[in-house]
């Protein structure tokens, strides 16, 4: 009596251990009894019937896959390689578990698909300059496929895009044109800027008959300041005008008014 009871609680004692399940907080559990799914077990200290249940264990920590470089011939015929990064998680690890056999295999081959079927679908100027709207069409369309798998996909991100060496030539010489036309244009907008600043100031020198005087005597002035021996200034003509007036010497047989001298005969 005594050694049965010792192979009963030997018994009872290895299907405890053996049935013994620790369950981290990331994690979760998808039970199988006789091959039929029946639950999904919490975090902690859990028991399954050895031989009878079997457990699957599924990570709920956001997973970090590295799409590899693909092959993509844009719409305008560019040969380029782009590849990408995927972050996702699972949702439901009953469904990762029985609607796919290798839910993260699934993923990584639905990513590199259709990586290369959106980037073959766009332009090179589209892939280089439109990069965010690319990341959500991927988004939008993977994480289609992968909801019946009860996987979410948060974010794609298009990492690198390999140009040919030719392309990469070409997108230079371009960028350069456009450098040189975009100064090409700052230098002529300056210049027009600085004609209309002269004729304004032309204008208002025309206006004002002692002004062009006052701004020969300025110029004067400032040349004067400067550390120079000689300094070769033209005076304008209309300056030394009425010294030349008042120096003028009187013709004779008129009186300084200009008028004729003498008397008048009838």
């Amino acid at each position: 009596m005594g050694l049965s009871l010792l192979v009963a609680l030997g018994v009872l004692a290895a299907l405890f251990v053996f049935g013994v399940r620790i369950i981290t907080e990331y994690e979760r559990g998808v039970i199988f009894r006789l091959g039929r799914y029946v639950e999904v077990k919490e975090a902690g200290f859990k028991w399954i019937i050895p031989g009878v249940d079997r457990m699957v264990r599924i990570g709920l920590r956001e997973i970090v896959m590295d799409v590899p470089s693909q092959e993509v011939i844009t719409r305008d015929n560019v040969s380029v390689k782009v590849n990408a990064v995927l972050y996702f998680r699972v949702l439901h690890p009953e469904k990762a578990v029985i609607q796919v056999e290798n839910y993260l295999y699934g993923t990584s081959q639905l990513a590199q698909t259709t990586l290369r079927s959106v980037c073959g679908q766009a332009e090179l100027d589209e892939l280089l300059a439109e990069r965010e709207s690319i990341n959500m069409k991927l988004q939008e369309i993977i994480d289609l496929q992968t909801e019946p798998w009860g996987v979410k996909v948060r974010a794609v991100e298009v990492k690198q895009i390999d140009l040919p060496p030719d392309m990469q030539r070409a997108m230079a010489k371009q960028a350069e044109a456009e450098r040189e036309k975009r100064a090409k244009v700052i230098h002529a907008a300056g210049e027009a800027l600085a004609a209309e600043k002269l004729a304004d100031a032309a204008r208002v020198l025309a206006s004002e008959g002692g002004a062009l005087q006052l701004r020969y005597l300025q110029t004067l002035a400032e040349i004067a300041t400067e550390n120079s021996s000689t300094t070769i200034f033209p005076i304008p003509i209309d300056i030394l005008a009425p010294f030349y007036e008042k120096n003028r010497p009187i013709k004779a047989g008129s009186d300084p008014s200009g008028s004729p001298s003498g008397k008048e005969t009838s």
